[in-house]
């Protein structure tokens, strides 16, 4: 049985992340590390509509009774709890920011908060990108160093000691992907206003 806090944290940022836009109806997951256990959301779940029967509890290190009803997701997941500090996961959907995947290799923010809070963002290509061994080992790899990263063209994978911690680090990008849209349709000479951002790109 899992605990009814834990229950309601995946609720609210289920239900944050649906409303913000981030994900379709069934799209995305989020998951937590609990010891060598993984909590995360059942496959074909909505977000934004968890019942307590779409939390999925199982082994961090083997399969049990769980797994078969897990998020297609779970290998990717498991991967980057095991090569990371990592407490939380939430993977999205960003429209903005997957536009911005497909003619780009890293996301370099021009706002003030996401160069602040993330300096640049890596975006991964993996051909088959949805639980594939190579798609996990990609990006547990880029999130030893970053907090969140793209994988081109599918979406975003955040990690944090908090699901929250996670959201906010998706959010930001995706802010920070429509200011920068915005900024391309205003499309006036950008003044540079921040210190050292010549940093960012080599970050």
């Amino acid at each position: 049985m899992i605990d009814e806090r834990i229950y309601e944290q995946f609720c609210e940022i289920g239900r944050d992340l649906y409303t913000a836009g981030m994900i379709s109806s069934h799209g995305g997951n989020i998951s937590i590390r609990v010891g060598d256990r993984v909590i995360i959301k059942r496959r074909g779940a909505q977000l934004g509509r968890l019942k307590p029967h779409d939390l999925i509890e199982t082994g961090l290190f083997k399969n049990d009774s769980g797994v078969a009803l897990a998020s297609t997701e779970l290998l990717a997941h498991r991967t980057i709890y095991m090569r990371t500090p990592a407490l939380a996961i939430v993977h999205c959907h960003p429209r903005a920011a997957i536009a911005f995947s497909l003619s780009r290799d890293e996301i370099v923010p021009i706002d003030n908060e996401a160069s602040y809070l993330l300096k640049k963002v890596p975006v991964i290509t993996e051909e088959f990108a949805s639980g594939t061994p190579e798609m996990a080992n990609k990006l547990a790899d880029a999130l030893t160093a970053y907090k969140i990263v793209m994988l081109r063209g599918h979406g975003s994978f955040a990690i944090g000691q908090t699901l929250d911690e996670a959201f906010h680090w998706s959010t930001t990008l995706e802010e920070s992907c429509q200011i920068a849209l915005w900024a391309k349709l205003i499309n006036e000479p950008f003044i540079e206003y921040r210190g050292m951002s010549q940093g960012y790109t080599r970050w």
